[in-house]
């Protein structure tokens, strides 16, 4: 089954020989060796690179074992480059490789190798490749199966490709499962002996329990805004457990790091600032989410405020939550501070869009509630609502514009034609 991942192979093709390293990140599973292996050596070779100019080292492998003293791969490398076409270097699982921060940068010294790296996020971090790279690295981020490619390669309707989605997320090979047992088994397994291990082994952790329970109230307030006091007035309450906020801010920073789940900050709109905590927490695979709680909580609503998150971040939109503020008078006439909230402010150089994710507009009061804080932010820049219903563009006396989800995230335009 090959499934096309063309946001992230146009992202190799538009950095091919630009003197980095691309370092291509992501959770566990979500198809690294595959885009660089797979889909980025056909494209080179469908561009007429010789084969012999494609040099490719999985580390992970054990019959590639003596290539990971740092002097060994060099000089295997370097006896490959024979003449002075360019020569196309893939590294996989590159933190298996000694020393392999000097091994990289003595390949940027080779003036015709273009160098690709991938590396496991347990020890090898989006962070790590600023601190370790210094300017040097080009970080490629992938992310688990978006809708719309899940959609090219599953069997069956849009509807019925929408419900496996909500519950059991884009990790490709979720897509070789048949049955729901197979499916929820294999997240399960994943997050506990793969991704959660990880983060143990990195970070040396000493109480994995309670770091399992902050994770699970995390995965059951999906969207919700949360600070670690917050938490840890929940673990005191709740759980009967005394556990800092800076031990469950140091926890958050560990799946942070390790792409289980993403941050978005509040930002002002009126007056255009960031607001610090608390913030909202989105998991990168709704899938490991729904594994966490063991598929209790499959809440439509707020597994879909999730996906637009996720969908918005794959489009390349850095993404806020927004505030307003407003006063008003209360029936004291007393001066009160009100806040509005978007669900997300969407920004990528000059593009900007509002997004509010309504599972339902049922009634007149949904919609003015909905529509009340779009409506306040008073600037020309496009304002959406993604429902659930299955419905086409529509725009109102407002301009603000009411899409449906499938519709949404079927068509990756869908914010610049609304």
């Amino acid at each position: 089954m090959v499934i096309k991942r063309d946001i992230y192979l146009n992202k190799l093709i538009r950095r091919e020989r630009n003197g980095l390293i691309k370092v291509v990140t992501g959770i566990r599973r979500c198809g690294k060796s595959f885009l660089l292996f797979e889909l980025f050596h056909q494209h080179l070779l469908e561009n007429g690179v010789d084969e012999e100019h494609i040099i490719e080292i999985a580390l992970d492998d054990r019959k590639n074992i003596a290539l990971r003293n740092p002097d060994n791969i060099l000089t295997y490398i370097t006896s490959k480059i024979i003449d002075n076409q360019p020569y196309y270097i893939i590294l996989d699982e590159i933190q298996m490789l000694d020393e392999f921060v000097d091994v990289l940068n003595s390949l940027l010294h080779v003036k015709n190798a273009d160098v690709y790296v991938t590396g496991s996020n347990s020890r090898f971090l989006s962070s790590d490749v600023i601190t370790e790279f210094r300017g040097r690295g080009d970080e490629i981020h992938v992310y688990p199966l978006c809708f719309k490619e899940y959609m090219s390669a599953y069997k069956g309707t849009a509807d019925d490709a929408w419900e496996d989605f909500i519950n059991y997320g884009g990790l490709p090979l979720i897509l070789t499962r048949d049955t729901p047992e197979d499916k929820s088994d294999y997240l399960t397994t994943l997050l506990k002996k793969v991704y959660m291990s990880d983060i143990v082994e990195r970070h040396k952790v000493r109480n994995r329990e309670e770091m399992d329970e902050l994770l699970d109230i995390l995965a059951s307030a999906t969207g919700s805004l949360t600070s670690p006091l917050k938490l840890e007035k929940t673990f005191k309450s709740v759980k009967n457990k005394t556990i800092s906020s800076k031990t469950l801010s140091k926890y958050i920073d560990y799946f942070i790091d390790s792409f289980l789940v993403s941050k978005a900050i509040r930002y002002d709109v009126k007056g255009r600032k960031y607001i610090g905590s608390p913030a909202k927490y989105y998991f990168e695979d709704i899938g490991l989410r729904n594994a966490r709680l063991n598929f209790r909580q499959i809440e439509e609503n707020h597994i879909m405020e999730n996906i637009i998150y996720n969908e918005l971040r794959i489009r390349g939109f850095h993404v806020d939550v927004g505030v307003i503020e407003q006063y008003g008078k209360n029936a004291q006439s007393k001066t009160i501070k009100k806040q509005l909230e978007i669900d997300f402010i969407a920004t990528k150089g000059s593009q900007k869009y509002y997004i509010q994710s309504a599972f339902s507009l049922s009634n007149l009061e949904k919609v003015a509630q909905e529509q009340r804080s779009l409506i306040a932010v008073n600037d020309s820049f496009k304002k959406i609502i993604v429902v659930r219903d299955n419905i086409k563009v529509r725009r109102n006396d407002y301009g603000i514009i009411t899409v449906g989800i499938q519709n949404f995230l079927l068509d990756e335009d869908s914010l610049e034609k609304s």
